[in-house]
C-alpha cells in the first residue's frame, strides 16, 4: 500500500495554471484507472481530468475555486502498490508534432508510450505570459436571439436539433453525495453556484440528462450564473471583479494585436437578397436535413472561395523570421460568445469542405462552444476569422485581428431596406461587411479585391462557380 499524489498536468497549448472548478470525488471514494476526478478551467476551456492510477481517495489537496500552477499536487490516492514516486504522477500530454516525444494518457488517448519530460514547477504567484494566441476574440458572434432577418442570420449559432450525447456520470452538485446524475460540466457548475442538489432536479434532456433549463427551473432558482469571478464590493459601492481565464487571455491578445499589427478597415454594403433566397432553398434540401442553415454559412463559403484568388488574406506575418507565411489551408475561425467569454474556435481545412459538411462543422462548432466544451486544440491554428456581429442587430464594426492571422471579417445584420434596382426603389435584404487587415502584408488593393469578391458571391451566389 502507498500514498501517491496526482499533480495538475499541462493539458495542452502551454498551460501554466488552471482553476479547480469542481471535484467529482471525495475522500474515501474508490477510483479506477482513468476515472474522471476533477473539472478544471484553463484560459481556454473546461477540461475533465482522469486519474492515472487506481485506489482510494485520501485527500483533496486543492479546494474548489482555487487557481494553481501546473505541477501542483491536487489529490492524494492510496494505491495497492507501494512503488512510484509522486514525481512520476504527472500524466503525459500531447506534444507538438515535431517533438514526437510522448503520447497522452488522458481519457481516450491510450497508455503512455514514452517517458514524459517533467515541467518545472511555477511559483505560486506567477501569472500567464502576455499574448493569448488564438484564444482571443475580437467581437461577439454566433449567438441566436436577433429578430426578423437577424434571427435567420443567427440560426447557425443556435444549438443543433440532434440529440445531445449523454455526459459521464458525476457526483451531484459536487457536494459529496453518493448519488450519480447525468449533467454536462456547465450545468453542474451552474447548479453548484445556485446551491442546487442535482440529485433533486428532474431531468428532461435526452437519455435522462439534466439541462440548464432543468436547473434554472428547479424550485425558485434564480437566473443563470455565468462563469465569472466573484465580485468584491467596496464600502463606496465600487465593484471589482478579478480578470482571469478567457477574459484575461483575450485582453492580452487584443492589446498585443492592436499595438503590433497596423490595422486597416474597409466597408462594403451589399444586397444579399439572392443569398437569403438560397438559404431558404437549402433549408428544404435533403442534403441539409437535421442541419441549421443560415446566411453565415454562405459568408463562410464565400470567404474560403475568395481566399483562393487573394491567398495573402490567409497568410501570417512572422516578425521573428521576417517572413510572410502563406497557410496551406483555411482554418476558419468563428468568434463565439460563451458564458466564459469570447473564444474563437476554428474549422480546420474549411476550404476543402463541401457546403453540407461546412454547415455541419459550423453547427458543431457553435453547439460545442455554447456547452463550454471547446478544447484548446480547437482554438489553435486559425488562419482567418469571421465575427458575426449581426446576430445582435449590429450593422458593422471595426474588429481587431486575431493574433497570428492577417485579417478578420465582421458580418453585420441583414435588414430589409429600400434599394435602387434598375432606377427603381425596391425593398431588398441588405447587409454591411467590414474587413480589418494587417497592412504589413496586405495592401489596400488586395484587401479591396478580397472584400469585393466576398460581396459579389453574396450578391449573386452563382458567381461562386468562377472561383
Amino acid at each position: 500500500m502507498g500514498i501517491q499524489q496526482f499533480r495538475l498536468p499541462d493539458v495542452g497549448e502551454g498551460l501554466v495554471e488552471a482553476e479547480i472548478v469542481s471535484w467529482k470525488v471525495k475522500p474515501g471514494d474508490t477510483v479506477k484507472l482513468n476515472d474522471t476526478i476533477v473539472e478544471i478551467e484553463t484560459a481556454k476551456s473546461l477540461v475533465e481530468l482522469p486519474v492515472p492510477f487506481a485506489g482510494v481517495i485520501t485527500e483533496l489537496l486543492v479546494p474548489e475555486g482555487e487557481t494553481v500552477p501546473v505541477g501542483t499536487p491536487i489529490i492524494s490516492v492510496q494505491t495497492d502498490s507501494a512503488d512510484g514516486s509522486p514525481e512520476d504522477l504527472v500524466p503525459a500530454v500531447p506534444e507538438p508534432e515535431e517533438s514526437g516525444g510522448r503520447t497522452a494518457v488522458l481519457v481516450g488517448y491510450g497508455p503512455k508510450t514514452t517517458e514524459a519530460k517533467r515541467r518545472a514547477r511555477k511559483p505560486a504567484g506567477a501569472t500567464a505570459p502576455a499574448g493569448g494566441g488564438a484564444a482571443a476574440a475580437s467581437a461577439p458572434a454566433t449567438y441566436a436571439g436577433a429578430t426578423a432577418p437577424a434571427a435567420a442570420q443567427a440560426t447557425a449559432a443556435a444549438p443543433t436539433s440532434t440529440p445531445v450525447p449523454q455526459a459521464p456520470a458525476a457526483l451531484a452538485g459536487g457536494n459529496g453525495a453518493a448519488v450519480h446524475v447525468l449533467a454536462k460540466p456547465p450545468v453542474r457548475k451552474l447548479a453548484k453556484d445556485l446551491g442546487i442538489d442535482l440529485a433533486a432536479v428532474t431531468a428532461t434532456g435526452p437519455g435522462g440528462i439534466i439541462t440548464r433549463a432543468d436547473v434554472e427551473g428547479h424550485g425558485a432558482a434564480p437566473a443563470a450564473v455565468e462563469y465569472e469571478a466573484a465580485p468584491v464590493v467596496s464600502a463606496q459601492g465600487d465593484t471589482r471583479v478579478p480578470v482571469k481565464g478567457v477574459q484575461k487571455v483575450m485582453a492580452q491578445a487584443m492589446v498585443a494585436s492592436a499595438f503590433t499589427a497596423p490595422h486597416v478597415t474597409e466597408w462594403i454594403t451589399v444586397d444579399v437578397s439572392a443569398t437569403m433566397e438560397l438559404v431558404e432553398r437549402l433549408k428544404a434540401d435533403k442534403a441539409f436535413r437535421d442541419l441549421r442553415v443560415s446566411p453565415l454559412l454562405i459568408v463562410a463559403k464565400a470567404v474560403t472561395l475568395a481566399a483562393r484568388r487573394t491567398p495573402i488574406i490567409n497568410a501570417a506575418w512572422d516578425e521573428q523570421a521576417q517572413e510572410i507565411v502563406y497557410k496551406g489551408a483555411v482554418n476558419l475561425g468563428i468568434a463565439a460568445a460563451t458564458p466564459r467569454g469570447l473564444i474563437v474556435p476554428n474549422i480546420k481545412g474549411a476550404d476543402s469542405l463541401t457546403l453540407p459538411d461546412l454547415c455541419k462543422a459550423l453547427n458543431d462548432l457553435v453547439a460545442t462552444a455554447r456547452e463550454g466544451k471547446t478544447q484548446p486544440a480547437d482554438q489553435a491554428g486559425g488562419s482567418f476569422t469571421i465575427t458575426n456581429v449581426g446576430v445582435f442587430g449590429v450593422d458593422a464594426g471595426t474588429p481587431i485581428i486575431n493574433p497570428g492571422e492577417a485579417a478578420i471579417l465582421a458580418f453585420g445584420a441583414v435588414r430589409k431596406q429600400p434599394w435602387v434596382v434598375d432606377d427603381e426603389i425596391v425593398p431588398r435584404w441588405i447587409t454591411t461587411l467590414a474587413l480589418s487587415f494587417d497592412h504589413r502584408l496586405i495592401d489596400g488593393e488586395k484587401g479591396s479585391i478580397f472584400l469585393s469578391d466576398v460581396a459579389s458571391i453574396l450578391e449573386d451566389p452563382a458567381r461562386a462557380l468562377m472561383f
